[in-house]
């Protein structure tokens, strides 16, 4: 009984080392921090254009402008 229940122990625990890839999990991980690095790039860069935007709108108008600076300092922020 014994011996049958080590075997089934160590058939179970090489079916489940089998099945884990290291290399998979690596690609996996490095493919979502990539991903969440591009959607900062890309926020970043919609930022910046609001905050042209936001500029050209506002002219010369120095309160305007200060008050466009929140896009800069978002965008900032995201480095």
């Amino acid at each position: 009984m014994r011996v049958t229940m080590f075997v089934c122990i160590a058939v179970g625990i090489g079916f489940l080392s089998g099945c884990s890839d290291p290399h998979e999990d690596a690609a996996e991980a490095q493919e979502r921090a990539h991903d969440a690095e591009t959607k900062v790039a890309e926020e970043r860069i919609k930022l910046v254009e609001q905050y042209k935007v936001c500029v050209k709108e506002a002219g010369g108008d120095n309160q305007k402008v200060e008050a466009c600076d929140s896009y800069l300092k978002a965008a900032e922020a995201l480095q």
